[in-house]
């Protein structure tokens, strides 16, 4: 069922109008991306009377405009300075519009008829746009050429005599092209009559184009479902880069902010948790699902009626607990050796930062209080196992909030890390037929990393950057060099099925890793210390020779299993 209609106007309607009238950007826009040249071929798509897709339109009604935050249309576009000004509702009486699709189209419309351009190339450049009409338009179609003599050009280059440079914006000033026409007469004398025909075909039709073709096309969604609306925004806005649900939401919530500049706190915040120990991939959505779940009384779910202006009031009285306790997080799962590899749902880091906020303690991560060390310990094993069991795969909302409620029983407490899998119905042991799914995990994947990271429950990862190594060098099998040594088919075939596993892999210091490179197995492990077996899980076989390859993987396979089976966390 539609709620709006389908309208057409002139540009001119709109440019003069519209655009910071009454029709705005609300906050779940981007900025604003486009260079000159898109700006120059979206003209001369209405020059030659290409469609431009329609637009989409939300109407807010007046006594509805003060609920949602908005940005003014760029005029004068600065590369170095992109940013929208935030619009200013007072004395605004009368319904709005915010345009959902065809934001970089409306601007790109502003800056040519009302604006610049300006950017810096050696110097610092401000240019406007600009039509040769002595161009004659090209008889041949071709998508990557423009037809017109459209082009950003500096004021001194419009006097030019080589050309005859008309400012685009100036068609403004005149409602009858043949005032347009006048206005320039004296400019255009010098040409000879051929010329001077171009010049007015070219002028006539630029003022067709803005004044008269009712070429923008768009669609009035009237619905006051703000949830729908979002979801239109996230369906319209395919180009590009692709826009989640998460990220409208981010940016709807972050404008409301009163005292904190919000938008620049969870960007700088989100770059700052990136850049601990060996760095991750955090967006700034999670960092806003924090924000949620470490508020108290706040709903967890992400929908637009969350983002009240009280919830958000309250995240934001609450956010210096909120950047600490999602940083001591990330301190603690580097300490662990968890890098951005092996948290596989990073909403599982949520339910930590939750208990650490709780506890309340200064400096978390680095105490070397007793009982500290063991909620510490508490912590790892929960995580691991959860993370290996995916119990935040699905349904993560409730999970969340299932976690939410045991940690609540639990304020200044030891880590309750049995009740909380015991909600969750994780059991605190590995089974045979999950090790040997997790043997089977190949190189880089998303498991492997962590499945090896338990084969070192010792090793201090604290600042320290490990890589997944293959044991036998993975350049040694390939099908050409297997056939070259003279194995048979099956024999080929188990070594490709094995080499790629975690049976042949182990973590190595990176200086490690690229030390060792792709030297043979048994001259490494010559040269490696009387630990190195131990360390790293290594069978004791007779001949760690590449033919033997297949007796290492079964004695690994046999090691791997018996110490996977060993892990209890409880």
């Amino acid at each position: 069922m539609t709620t709006g209609d389908y309208i057409n106007t002139t540009v001119s309607d709109v440019i003069r109008n519209f655009v910071n009238k009454n029709t705005f950007l609300p906050a779940i826009q981007r900025e604003y991306v486009w260079g000159t040249y898109e700006i120059c071929k979206l003209f001369d798509s209405l020059m030659c009377g290409y469609p431009i897709s329609s637009f989409l339109f939300w109407k807010i009604r007046e006594e509805d405009k003060n609920k949602w935050s908005a940005y003014e249309f760029i005029r004068d576009f600065d590369k170095e300075s992109p940013h929208n000004k935030e619009a200013n509702f007072d004395g605004l009486n009368k319904d709005l519009y915010f345009v959902l699709d065809g934001q970089q189209r409306m601007t790109s419309l502003y800056i040519g008829l009302k604006g610049s351009f300006s950017y810096f190339y050696y110097r610092k450049r401000k240019e406007y746009l600009a039509i040769d009409l002595l161009k004659e338009p090209s008889k041949e179609i071709n998508p990557d050429e423009l037809q017109y003599g459209f082009k950003f050009i500096e004021e001194s280059e419009f006097e030019n005599q080589e050309h005859c440079w008309y400012r685009v914006g100036d068609i403004l000033n005149y409602d009858k092209a043949r005032e347009a026409k006048q206005a320039i007469a004296e400019k255009t004398s010098k040409f000879s009559s051929q010329e001077q025909d171009i010049i007015e075909n070219n002028l006539e039709d630029l003022h067709t184009m803005v004044h008269t073709a009712r070429c923008i096309n768009y669609y009035d969604e009237k619905t006051d479902d703000y949830d729908k609306v979002v979801e239109i925004f996230v369906r319209t806005n395919t180009g590009g880069v692709k826009l989640e649900y998460s990220d409208i939401l981010l940016s709807t919530a972050t404008a409301k902010w009163k005292k904190l500049n919000a938008r620049e706190e969870i960007f700088n915040f989100t770059d700052e948790i990136n850049k601990i120990g060996s760095g991750y991939k955090f967006g700034k959505d999670f960092v806003m699902k924090g924000a949620m779940y470490l508020t108290d009384g706040l709903p967890i779910q992400y929908k637009v009626s969350s983002f009240t202006k009280e919830n958000l009031e309250k995240i934001e009285f609450n956010w210096e607990k909120i950047k600490e306790s999602l940083s001591q997080t990330i301190l603690l799962l580097s300490s662990f050796g968890f890098n951005d590899k092996n948290i596989v749902s990073k909403n599982a880091v949520l339910p930590i930062s939750f208990y650490i906020q709780n506890k309340n303690v200064t400096n978390f991560v680095n105490s070397s209080d007793k009982e500290l060390i063991e909620i510490k310990n508490n912590i790892q094993k929960w995580f691991v196992l959860n993370t290996i069991r995916n119990s935040f795969g699905s349904s993560s909302d409730t999970t969340l909030k299932q976690c939410q409620e045991i940690l609540e029983l639990y304020k200044d407490k030891e880590f309750p890390y049995l009740k909380l899998n015991e909600k969750l119905s994780v059991s605190p042991k590995l089974n045979e037929s999950e090790i040997n799914n997790y043997l089977q995990c190949n190189y880089g994947t998303k498991y492997s990393y962590l499945l090896l990271s338990l084969l070192y429950p010792n090793r201090d990862w604290l600042d320290k950057k490990y890589a997944e190594d293959h044991i036998f060098p993975k350049t040694e099998f390939t099908r050409p060099k297997l056939i070259k040594r003279g194995y048979s088919e099956e024999k080929i075939q188990k070594y490709l099925e094995y080499y790629n596993t975690i049976l042949n892999l182990e973590l190595l210091e990176e200086t490690e890793n690229k030390a060792k490179n792709a030297i043979s197995f048994d001259e490494w492990i010559s040269s490696r210390d009387e630990n190195f077996k131990k360390r790293h899980s290594i069978p004791e076989i007779s001949d760690y020779s590449f033919d033997n390859f297949l007796e290492f993987i079964e004695e690994r396979k046999k090691m791997l299993v018996s110490r996977y089976s060993e892990f209890n966390f409880s």
